[in-house]
């Protein structure tokens, strides 16, 4: 199908379009950080204190084609190798999760996401805890990877 010049009214659409989404892109960007610094600040006070949240996600699929970790290996795990150095508390949450192993193949499988909350003043002694608690589960069930989420957070108990 041949290609026919643009018209004056298709010309003044297009430029019409293009004016619009210039003037409305700041506007739109503006809203992502619509709090003004003061009103966050007292928002953010009043939510609670300045706290890490990491989060872990762990596999139950065994790359050596063994058993899938239960439910029981995993809060023995959790019991044995995550509480004593969190007894204040955590959540643990069942999954469905994929990710790509070493060989380039998309695994699918049940997982876990560990929740850790933690004042952030002590996010340096709590790190070396939490890779020894990574590569604890890597070793115990034959793991590639543990993943690790770290978030700045507010909270309040």
């Amino acid at each position: 199908m041949p290609l026919r010049p643009l018209t004056t009214r298709t010309r003044v659409a297009f430029a019409t379009a293009g004016l619009l989404i210039a003037a409305g892109a700041p506007t739109a960007y503006a809203t992502l950080g619509a709090e003004t610094p003061a009103r966050a600040a007292v928002t953010a006070q009043a939510r609670g204190k300045a706290y890490v949240e990491t989060r872990l996600f762990f596999g139950t699929e065994r790359p050596d084609g063994g058993p899938a970790v239960t439910d029981e290996q995993f809060m023995a795990f959790v019991d044995a190798e995550v509480t004593p150095g969190f007894p204040a508390g955590l959540t643990v949450q069942n999954g469905r999760g994929q990710w790509r192993d070493k060989n380039g193949t998309i695994e699918r499988e049940r997982s876990y996401e560990l929740i850790l909350l933690y004042p952030a003043s002590e996010a340096r002694v709590h790190d070396p805890r939490i890779e020894e608690v990574r590569d604890a589960y890597r070793k115990a069930f034959g793991q590639e990877s543990v993943a690790r989420l770290d978030e700045p957070t507010m909270a309040d108990f």
